[in-house]
């Protein structure tokens, strides 16, 4: 049953999910630099870093979490160090 394997099937705009899940972690990557060096970013620039992606998006938010980081809320949009 190939067809829901995350590494063969298109899943968004023609990637592959584990394609999705490369290019959030590398977003992820920059953005942690970017907050580092300024102290916060503003969720429209994890959109841009994602592409404009929706799934990237919110792979990106969620690698952040993991990271340690505050990734506010829909009053509070901006990612911060905790």
């Amino acid at each position: 049953m190939d067809s829901c394997d995350p590494q063969v099937k298109a899943y968004r705009n023609g990637k592959t999910f584990n394609q999705c899940r490369q290019e959030a972690r590398q977003a992820a990557e920059i953005l942690s630099a970017e907050i580092r060096r300024t102290g916060e970013v503003s969720w429209s620039q994890v959109l841009e870093a994602a592409g404009h992606d929706e799934i990237v998006y919110k792979l990106s938010l969620k690698y952040l979490r993991e990271a340690g980081y505050d990734i506010g809320n829909y009053q509070l949009p901006r990612v911060r160090q905790s």
